[in-house]
């Protein structure tokens, strides 16, 4: 199939090359660029002027080693993040996320135990000096995110706003910590 001298050009590499012998399925190529290389017969396209052979007589050589080319990168550019950016963690206040079963609990214990899981979550933020949460409080009555302003008011080093309404609806909001140097 392949004989030596003929010129031939690798399937699922940008390499031509002139072959230098044949061992059966074995063919080894001196390449372009002065490489010798041992291929499969199989890996191989022979090519006489510009047209290949083996099915591809129609096509032209440089249509195939263009199509064979890697895809140019897109032109816009996209947003990086950095390895070290963590995302923001996010705390759900809604009962049914809290406990498994609260239908012993009336109206004041659901609001006790919701705030007790906000106050907790500020502190270990503090702590380990987390520079903004976000609570989901949902949109409701509002005396969750009443209780929630209220609780997030008694602190000096935080600061607090809706959350954004694209991700949360109006039912969140934004907790951001004022870090001492």
């Amino acid at each position: 199939m392949f004989n030596k001298g003929d010129k031939v050009t690798v399937l699922d590499d940008a390499m031509d090359g002139t072959v230098t012998a044949t061992n059966g399925d074995q063919i080894t190529v001196l390449t372009t660029d002065g490489f010798e290389l041992n291929f499969s017969s199989k890996e191989l396209l022979k090519m006489s002027g510009d047209e290949l052979k083996m099915g591809f007589a129609s096509q032209n050589i440089s249509q195939v080693l263009k199509d064979k080319e890697e895809p140019k990168a897109r032109s816009f550019v996209k947003e990086k993040k950095s390895k070290k950016e963590i995302p923001v963690p996010e705390f759900d206040l809604h009962i049914e996320k809290l406990v498994k079963n609260f239908r012993g609990m009336n109206n004041y214990d659901i609001l006790t135990l919701q705030t007790d899981t906000a106050k907790r979550h500020i502190e270990f933020a503090i702590t380990n000096r987390i520079p903004k949460i976000v609570f989901i409080h949902g949109v409701g009555e509002g005396i969750l995110k009443a209780e929630l302003d209220f609780l997030l008011g008694r602190y000096d080093q935080i600061s607090f706003k809706d959350g954004n309404y694209q991700k949360y609806g109006s039912g969140a909001t934004e907790v951001y910590f004022k870090q001492n140097a």
